[in-house]
Formats: C-alpha cells, structure tokens, sequence
C-alpha cells in the first residue's frame, strides 16, 4: 500500500484528537473503518505508529518520526488549495469571506446581517463540532475568521498567528431535561435534584466531557454518562433518559424543558479568531464581522425566555465578578423592554429588569 494525503490526514487527525473515536468523528467515518486503516498503514510502514492505551491513542517514537513529516507536507498542500481556490473565486472580481463556527443559535442572525452590511460579497459557513479544528484551518488560510467556544477549564490550542476577540467572557451553560422531569418544576435546577439522572455529552466536542466532569466531580457527583451526538440526546432527554448541558440561547420544546443551574457552575468563553497582520480594510472588515455576530447573539438570547429570565436577575445577587457584571449589563441594554412570561412562555414573572448606564455550548434544545 502506497501512502497518499489522506492517510496522512488520517495519522494527524488521530494525534491531534488523542482518540480514534473522536478521530473518525472529525473524518467523517466509523471508528472500525479508521481502526482498520491505521492498521493497514502500519503495517504498510512496518510499524507500531500508535499507543492504544485506556485513556486514547498517543503516538509511538516511530509515530512521532512519521507525524514531523506529515505536518509540513500537509500544510503545504492544504496552502497550495488555499492559493488555488482563491485565484478561480476572484475571476468574476467577487469578494469572498469565509467563516468557520461551531453551532450556535447566532448563526441565523450573524449570516443575515452580514449579507445585509457587505452586498457583493460571497459568504461561506464551514460548521464544526471541534474549535481546535477551525482555529486550525483559520492558521492555514482556509477560513477567514472562526466563532468558537471554549469550555471553562479547558484551553484551546490557539496556533500562533492569530488574533482573538472575546465575544463573551462566561456564558452560563444550562441544562436540558424532559418537561415531565420533577426538576423542570422549578425555575433554577439544583444539582443535586439530577444526581439520579443518566447525562448525556458529545465528547468529540472539544472540553465538554471534561468541563462536564470536572462540575461533577465539585458537585461530590458520579452520575452514569452516556457519549452520543446531540441530536441523538435530544430525543433522549424528550423521553426522559437523559438530562444533558446546553446553550441558555437554547429554546424549550413542548417535550423539554431548559433551566439554569444553581451558581452557574459551568460556563464558556465565546471567542471570534482571524489571522493577525491584517491590513486596515481587512481590520475593517473584521469589526463588521464582529459587530454583526454580537448583535446576533443578542438577539438569539432575546429569543430565549429562560435566558432573558437569567439575564435580567439582579446582578449584584448574581455575582460579585465585575467582568461578568459588565457582560450582563450590555446583555440587559439590548432587552426587549417587557419580559411577561414564565420561563417557558408562561404568567408569573412580570417585567423584566433592564440595566441603566453605559453598556460594554453544548447542547440539544439549540446547538453548540
């Protein structure tokens, strides 16, 4: 068997995720079918590339020889592309702006203003589940800039070369439950009402089984936790199987419920990436961007009761943080003037607060 760029692809993206399984989600196929071809190509290689340990795969010395040459070659190739796709989209003079996300309910909002903002130019969605992947392909020159999260304890690997806009410093992440839940009576979920409860995570998601862990384990917690993709975990926690973590953008359903938690005790840092050394149309056009995808997200929050109902709480009694209080404040600046529901729509919770003075996930119901 003779090596081509796809099996170099396939070794990268295998060290890269430290899992087969999150390998083959990255790639697009089973885990057996990867499992068979790292075997075919060790063997075609004459040797052992991988350590199959209990925790993932890390690479051999061998493994480590093979990676140091595939790297470059790959970027290379992935630059030559790069090159080559940008010269045949500017025959017809169009410009072009590629955008990388993983989901979020912002997305709708950010493509419309940006359509309306930059008329004439063509605008491309590259979704992802992995935030390391889109950084990695805003590093190479194939996206122009990458709206990802990053789980709270859990760093991105943000190559060099890039620069970094904090959309959100925390954002709260809240659970999603079955309407029929005993917890979905209540407006915040303690965590020890779901200690019974079977939990759902996508662990291809990079940081959310680790973030998910890591509050359970504060919590004195060790729950049975189930890996699926979220669409599969949203039927489930319909049915009542699994209760999961979610974006408070998320909207309840008439089969599932949406509430915080107790103390916020999970939260990420939304983040908007591009390639430094821009010149000053570019930076212009990195602040439409940016401005555009804020307004989005309000919007998505305006969108979601139980999220303008965490939103408009007292924010002294929320928290003591000062970063925090500053990002609720712009949050609450761009609130509907009444918020006359309940948390899923319902009487009971009379008008929303609104802040005065100057302004500044993870999960079935919505998406990452």
């Amino acid at each position: 068997m003779e090596l081509d760029v796809r099996h170099l692809r396939t070794l990268c993206a295998i060290a890269e995720t430290g899992s087969l399984h999150r390998a083959a989600r990255r790639l697009g196929t089973s885990q057996p079918a990867l499992t068979t071809q790292l075997r075919r190509i060790e063997h075609s290689l004459g040797g052992l590339l991988f350590f199959r340990e209990r925790t993932g795969c890390r690479p051999t010395p061998l493994g480590q020889t093979v990676l140091s040459r595939a790297r470059p070659l790959l970027a290379g190739m992935d630059a030559l592309v790069t090159e080559v796709r940008a010269a045949a989209a500017g025959v017809d003079g169009r410009p072009r702006l590629r955008l990388g996300s993983t989901a979020s309910r912002a997305i709708p909002g950010w493509l419309r203003r940006l359509r309306e903002r930059l008329p004439g130019t063509e605008t491309q969605l590259h979704v992802a589940v992995s935030a390391n992947a889109l950084l990695g392909l805003v590093a190479l020159g194939e996206l122009d800039v990458a709206f990802v999260h990053e789980v709270e304890g859990c760093p991105l690997r943000v190559p060099d070369g890039l620069d970094q806009r904090v959309l959100l410093e925390r954002e709260p992440q809240f659970i999603s439950l079955s309407v029929d839940h005993p917890a979905a009576r209540q407006d915040v979920v303690e965590l020890a009402d779901l200690a019974g409860d079977r939990w759902m995570v996508d662990p291809s998601v990079d940081g959310e089984w680790d973030g998910l862990r890591r509050m359970l384990t504060a919590a004195g917690l060790n729950p049975r936790v189930l890996h699926g993709d979220y669409l599969t975990a949203a039927n489930l926690v319909a049915t009542g199987e699994v209760v999961t973590p979610c974006q408070p953008t998320s909207r309840p359903r008439s089969d599932m419920a949406v509430r915080p938690l107790r103390g916020d005790p999970l939260g990420v840092r939304l983040l908007l990436a591009t390639r430094q050394g821009a010149d000053t149309e570019r930076e212009a056009l990195y602040g439409t961007v940016h401005s555009a995808l804020e307004e989005a997200y309000w919007e998505a929050a305006r969108q979601s009761a139980p999220y303008r109902a965490w939103l408009a709480r007292p924010l002294l009694r929320a928290s003591g943080a000062r970063g925090r209080q500053v990002a609720w404040q712009a949050a609450l600046m761009e609130l509907e003037p009444r918020y006359d529901g309940g948390l899923d729509g319902g009487p009971g919770h009379g008008p929303a607060r609104r802040a005065h003075g100057p302004g500044a996930g993870l999960g079935p119901a919505g998406g990452r």
